[in-house]
């Protein structure tokens, strides 16, 4: 496992290094020597920074977060149509994901067995109800099929967005296979894949 060199140390670096380590070995088999190990650093240097192990976790499941719900609140996200917001944020979330490939990957990953787990999967669920209810007035503008439940619609679209970040990877060209791609070509094939089948017209 390489490490981040003790002379180039920063808290940003130490959270880059511990979500890949939690990303590799999953949050609850990592430990804090673990986490020192791949940064190069002392556990006391660790600690310097933050508490524990959780804290850098909170903080990187924060930045995924923050970056989703940052798209809730972009202008097109918010004007016009629904169906035209609905696409923008499932084409946006496409480019987040990609950006942010790490930081969403892990989670999507928490299960609920920390205090921060539990309130990361809340506000997940804040994050969709909030597509649902594009979805649902979208339907009931007659620009979506009405005879998909919402929430179901819902999953699907994001089961298959959230899919793009077990198998993307950012170091395969376009053309490549599988895996390749800009973040807007993926975020593109997503939307007329996915809407191909949701839109009335």
């Amino acid at each position: 496992m390489p490490t981040v060199k003790r002379d180039t140390y920063t808290p940003d670096s130490l959270l880059s290094v511990a979500v890949r380590v939690f990303n590799e070995r999953g949050y609850d088999g990592t430990s804090m020597e673990h986490l020192s190990k791949a940064a190069g650093i002392s556990k006391s240097s660790i600690y310097h920074h933050v508490k524990g192990k959780e804290e850098l976790l909170r903080r990187a499941i924060s930045r995924a977060l923050d970056s989703l719900f940052a798209v809730l609140e972009e202008q097109p996200a918010r004007e016009g149509r629904a169906v035209e917001q609905l696409e923008h944020v499932a084409r946006r979330t496409v480019e987040v994901l990609i950006t942010e490939l790490p930081y969403v990957t892990l989670l999507l990953r928490v299960r609920g067995n920390t205090d921060t787990e539990v309130w990361a999967m809340a506000r997940r669920r804040e994050f969709d109800q909030r597509v649902a209810a594009l979805v649902k007035q979208a339907a009931a503008d007659g620009d979506l099929r009405s005879d998909v439940d919402a929430r179901l619609a819902t999953r699907l679209l994001f089961g298959m967005i959230n899919s793009i970040a077990e198998w993307y990877r950012p170091d395969r060209a376009p053309g490549n296979g599988a895996g390749g791609g800009t973040s807007a070509e993926v975020a593109e094939a997503v939307v007329r894949t996915a809407f191909a089948g949701l839109r009335t017209h």
